[in-house]
C-alpha cells in the first residue's frame, strides 16, 4: 500500500504558473518541488531499490529503445544512462541522463546532482534530496528537487510539469518494484556510515 503526495509551490489548483515576459522564451529558471511516497518496507529496502543495480533497473528507466546504463553508487561515482526516443511525427530523439552522488547516508539519505539532454543540449539539471524517514507502517520517502532549466521547451510553462510528473512515474515505478516477489539482488552496495565529497 502506497501513498504519494506533491507539492510545488509555484503550482495552484494545477495550472501551470503564468511566466514572467522575460522567462517566456528564454532565460535559465529556477523551480523547486517535493514529492512524498509512503512504503510499506523498512527504509532498508527502498535505500536497497537505490543501491542494487538489478533492482534499480525495474524502476528507474529512460524512455524510448536501446537503453544503455552505468551505475557507481558511491559519494563521487554516478549513473550514466542513453536512449533513442522516436514519435511517429518526428525525427528520433538522443536521450542522455548524466548524475553524480554528493552524499550517501545508508538507509537514511541520498543527494545527488543530475542533468538530462537532448539531442546533445542540456534541457534542465537539478540537485535532487532522497530523504527515508522509517514510521510504523513501513517508510516515507521524501523527494525534493531543485531545478534549473536550461532550455526551455516551447514557452516552457510545461517544463515543471513534465519533470515533476517524470518523478511521480519512477516512484510508482518503484513501489511497484518493491511490492513485487521477484526483487532481484545482483550486488550489495551498502556503503558503511556517512559518506561525504572530500
Amino acid at each position: 500500500m502506497t501513498e504519494d503526495r506533491d507539492r510545488a509551490p509555484q503550482q495552484a489548483h494545477g495550472t501551470p504558473p503564468e511566466l514572467p515576459p522575460e522567462q517566456a522564451h528564454d532565460g535559465v529558471r529556477h523551480d523547486t518541488f517535493t514529492v512524498t511516497l509512503r512504503l510499506s518496507v523498512p527504509p532498508a529496502e527502498v535505500f536497497r531499490a537505490f543501491a542494487d543495480p538489478g533492482l534499480r533497473r525495474r524502476w528507474f528507466k529512460l524512455p524510448g529503445t536501446g537503453a544503455t546504463y552505468e551505475h557507481d553508487f558511491r559519494v563521487g561515482g554516478g549513473e550514466t544512462a542513453f536512449s533513442t526516443f522516436a514519435t511517429p511525427d518526428a525525427p528520433p530523439q538522443r536521450l542522455a541522463y548524466w548524475s553524480r552522488y554528493i552524499d550517501i547516508t545508508p538507509d537514511v539519505r541520498i543527494v545527488y546532482v543530475y542533468a538530462s539532454q537532448v539531442d546533445g543540449v542540456v534541457r534542465w539539471a537539478s540537485l535532487a534530496t532522497v530523504e527515508l524517514h522509517a514510521g510504523s507502517a513501513g517508510t516515507e520517502l521524501s523527494w525534493t528537487e531543485q531545478v534549473t532549466f536550461v532550455t526551455p521547451t516551447g514557452d516552457g510553462r510545461d517544463d515543471l510539469p513534465h519533470v515533476r510528473g517524470g518523478t511521480r512515474l519512477r516512484l510508482n515505478g518503484l513501489a511497484a518494484a518493491l511490492a513485487s516477489p521477484e526483487t532481484p539482488r545482483t550486488t550489495t552496495p551498502h556503503p558503511g556510515g556517512r559518506n561525504q565529497l572530500p
